[in-house]
């Protein structure tokens, strides 16, 4: 609940800042946000190296090395980070070029924009185990604490280059003066510069975390970490890759503004990934501590037919309010009908969403059993129906090919994933019940958008027989567990 609580409470100071960026920088200065948060989140997957994931499986395996399985991955972690930070920093012009397409007109702009990602990436890379550390310790709200200000100080530092120094200059205000001899106004490098502060005080209330590291590496249980975090890595490439190809893939074969308008769409989909995000946090030390335990199965089992339910409603309840929710992507009439475009990609990113959650809680089959190469193999699959369909799609169906491409993939990964996790670590999922509500919901979001064209009273009576029903047939179980 913490997790939760915490994840939704930032992502949402996050989601506000949409509608300000839109309004402030137009979609093609937002194609380039997009595109640089693209490119970053796949760097991200490197710079961890599966370490995360590792940390809590080894954690829990070798109960009498917890301090060394700590020291190996931060060490690990922080030695690639490094290592990419330097090589970066000495190779800028070349990454600025390659990005540019070789276009010199924005050459210093987009050199600042590389030269903040590459400390902003080796700053975030740094903390992912000191995080994992505080999760595995069972102190939910000092993570939670740590990520929201994180997110409050990069909101108020975005909103106070957005609009509080040219406050301060237009009325001579204090520090006028100073702010006018280097401010640009309407420059997104500034959203970049604030990411990376909020990074930086990150990285100070860390600090008690880093202090625990011990500057020992254990050679022998490095190697068992390796070859169970290398899958690991390759996995979360691939999946990353899934996640954000589509907009790297747009800047190549469409314009910035239309990278913008599927950036500022998919922020539509942000409440189902947060949904997912927080089971993630809160389930995933779960998972590897309740292994042991012999009703370990039955539970997993209860635990994904219950994620389903909440998921199936969040789903059906975000299409039934699209309407609503679209205002958050621009409040100004001047750019509604610049981003509002792109609403009928929504219901596919959201099936695309829905699926990638069902994945993420299937796949646990192969890390407690230490077979990751499986959620390597999936996702490389994954990977390859994103590269290649993408690349056929864009060019003739521009984001709404990049929307098709992200439900395929997702789709047929959960799929993928339940069959061998049947074969190889089976679970007693109810499938018949779970295949039912998705069903009835993917029905319900696609008759309420296409059908009824977005009618919000049509969609939230649609929700409410939903619900209805979902409370018929959970009746029993729901008073079972208001028992406990």
């Amino acid at each position: 609940m913490v997790y939760g609580i915490s994840t939704i409470a930032s992502r949402l100071l996050n989601f506000i800042l949409t509608p300000i960026f839109t309004r402030s920088y137009g979609a093609s200065a937002l194609g380039v946000f997009t595109k640089m948060y693209a490119y970053a989140s796949m760097i991200n997957a490197i710079l961890a190296f599966g370490m995360e994931t590792t940390f809590f499986r080894y954690l829990n395996k070798y109960e009498d090395k917890k301090q060394q399985v700590y020291n190996n991955s931060f060490l690990i972690v922080a030695f690639i980070s490094t290592l990419f930070l330097i090589t970066g920093l000495v190779f800028t012009e070349s990454i600025t070029k390659w990005l540019l397409n070789n276009d010199m007109s924005h050459y210093q702009d987009q050199k600042r924009y590389v030269q903040y990602f590459l400390w902003l990436l080796f700053s975030d890379a740094i903390c992912v185990i000191p995080f994992a550390r505080i999760r595995a310790d069972g102190k939910p709200f000092r993570y939670s604490i740590i990520k929201f200000v994180n997110i409050l100080s990069y909101v108020l530092l975005s909103l106070f280059f957005i609009y509080g120094i040219p406050i301060i200059i237009k009325h001579s205000l204090p520090g006028a003066t100073f702010f006018q001899s280097w401010f640009r106004d309407k420059w997104v490098g500034y959203v970049f510069i604030a990411n990376l502060l909020a990074s930086g005080l990150t990285f100070l209330l860390l600090v008690p975390e880093f202090l625990k590291v011990q500057f020992k590496f254990d050679s022998v249980l490095f190697k068992k970490m390796l070859s169970y975090s290398w899958p690991v890595l390759v996995a979360n490439l691939s999946f990353i890759i899934n996640e954000n190809l589509d907009k790297i893939l747009l800047d190549r074969y469409t314009t910035e503004a239309q990278v913008g308008i599927y950036g500022a769409v998919c922020k539509l989909a942000i409440f189902l990934s947060i949904f997912n995000m927080a089971f993630r946090l809160g389930a995933e030390p779960f998972f590897f501590s309740y292994a042991k335990n012999e009703n370990a199965k039955v539970t997993y089992a209860k635990i994904l037919e219950y994620f389903v339910i909440a998921l199936s409603i969040l789903f059906v309840a975000l299409t039934a309010n699209i309407e609503i929710l679209k205002y958050f992507i621009s409040r100004d009439a001047k750019h509604l009908a610049e981003y509002w475009v792109g609403l009928p990609a929504v219901p596919y990113l959201l099936v695309g969403y829905v699926c990638l959650g069902i994945y993420m809680n299937l796949s646990i089959w192969y890390r407690l059993s230490d077979q990751t190469r499986f959620g390597l193999y999936i996702s490389l699959v994954g990977a390859f129906i994103t590269i290649v369909f993408n690349m056929i799609l864009i060019p003739k169906f521009s984001y709404m090919g990049s929307a098709w491409v992200s439900m395929a993939t997702y789709a047929t990964m959960m799929i993928i994933s339940y069959i061998l996790g049947q074969k190889y670590y089976p679970i007693p999922y109810n499938l018949k019940k779970i295949v039912a509500y998705l069903t009835i919901s993917i029905i319900l979001v696609f008759s309420s958008f296409f059908v009824f064209n977005r009618n919000i009273y049509v969609g939230n009576l649609m929700l409410i027989a939903f619900v209805a029903g979902i409370a018929y047939f959970e009746k029993n179980n729901l008073l079972k567990l208001l028992k406990k």
